[in-house]
């Protein structure tokens, strides 16, 4: 079972990452449940209403965990639901784990003035429960291990090959090169930087939230298209000359993967993310300077960005995720004395069976639930 607050019709990295990661467990034989706001009474999220934010889903998660009863429990994300799950869990003693996909420190700091030690303070809390916590590149897993976080395990992102893959580049009739950014318009994105750069040609700006309007205002010359999906959105991306990534605070950037198996190159901040994602050269460019990373991105052959995509399945992403994924049946040891926990994962399968007799430990069923 997977609990994440981040999920359609929201439109990121994480929900991609999960809807993916879902799609590619049932194709490994797995059982799979996903409990999201769409599950729950939810209300919009005061500063992005494309945030749904779940109402109270303790009891009604609670019965949905028992009724599943999954064999391993993951829990994505550190809003409502994710809270609720990992209180399920620690009150039952369950093993579960988890997966940082999100800066919240830098997020919440981009907005309020919130100490980022005492953000990390509370994330250090909610993943330290956990078995594992599972990370998306080597230097998010330095940059958290410095805040001390111990029980950290890697788990790489991928891309669908086959729907971002070269397409015509006259699609996009804008004057060339043209510059594009794709994701989410919101201020931790940093979108400014990108449309203050100097550039000679276009910059198009593919995506929507809650900074669109001003930064239309502010940057007309600028094209603002919204949001797009599926082979649109491949064309879109692969019909720019490169593909611009102002972050400085994402974990990973799942379309710097995406833009590289369209075969454009990428220009980025030397910053947690892309630093793991781009080499200098091969896929695109890192620097200081964004225009300056920027130009040399334009020079990067498009044959070494694809390839570089093709070696980033979801498949070898989800196997992944498999390997980190801890049976809630390990109890820890301190409540290794308490019934409840063995007989509640396990009432399911005892009422299956004929072996009502039988130790709930040597009862295996015929597919692993997730």
């Amino acid at each position: 079972m997977i609990v994440t607050d981040a999920w359609f019709p929201q439109t990121n990295g994480v929900v991609s990452t999960l809807s993916q990661t879902a799609e590619w467990l049932k194709r490994f034989g797995h059982d799979v449940a996903v409990l999201t706001p769409q599950n729950f009474r939810s209300i919009p999220c005061p500063t992005y209403p494309e945030i749904r934010l779940s109402l109270f889903p303790y009891r009604q998660l609670e019965t949905a965990i028992l009724d599943f009863a999954p064999q391993a429990l993951h829990i994505a994300t550190e809003g409502p639901l994710g809270l609720s799950a990992r209180r399920f869990c620690l009150k039952r003693r369950l093993c579960f784990t988890t997966s940082y996909h999100t800066q919240f420190p830098q997020y919440l700091r981009a907005r309020f003035p919130i100490p980022l030690a005492v953000s990390y303070a509370v994330l250090r809390r909610f993943h330290g429960a956990a078995v594992r916590c599972m990370v998306s590149t080597p230097s998010m897993r330095t940059q958290l291990a410095a805040q001390g976080f111990a029980n950290l395990a890697h788990w790489q992102r991928g891309v669908d090959t086959e729907k971002f893959r070269p397409r015509a580049k006259e699609f996009l009739t804008l004057p060339r090169p043209i510059a594009a950014y794709v994701g989410r318009v919101a201020v931790e994105k940093n979108i400014d930087a990108f449309l203050s750069m100097p550039w000679v040609g276009s910059k198009i700006v593919v995506g929507d939230g809650p900074e669109r309007a001003r930064l239309q205002q502010q940057y007309p010359d600028a094209t603002f298209t919204g949001y797009k999906f599926g082979d649109e959105l491949a064309s879109h991306l692969a019909g720019a000359d490169v593909m611009v990534f102002p972050s400085r605070t994402d974990t990973f950037g799942l379309v710097n993967l995406e833009a590289m198996a369209c075969g454009v190159p990428v220009a980025a901040y030397p910053v947690t993310g892309p630093i793991d994602v781009i080499e200098e050269g091969v896929t695109g460019a890192l620097d200081v300077d964004l225009a300056t990373a920027a130009l040399r991105a334009l020079k990067v052959q498009s044959q070494g960005c694809r390839a570089r995509a093709i070696k980033t399945g979801w498949d070898i992403s989800t196997r992944q995720f498999e390997g980190n994924l801890a049976p809630c049946r390990d109890l820890a040891p301190d409540a290794a004395r308490q019934p409840q926990p063995k007989l509640i994962l396990a009432s399911r399968l005892v009422r299956e069976s004929a072996l009502d007799k039988a130790s709930s430990n040597s009862i295996r069923p015929s597919r692993t639930r997730l």
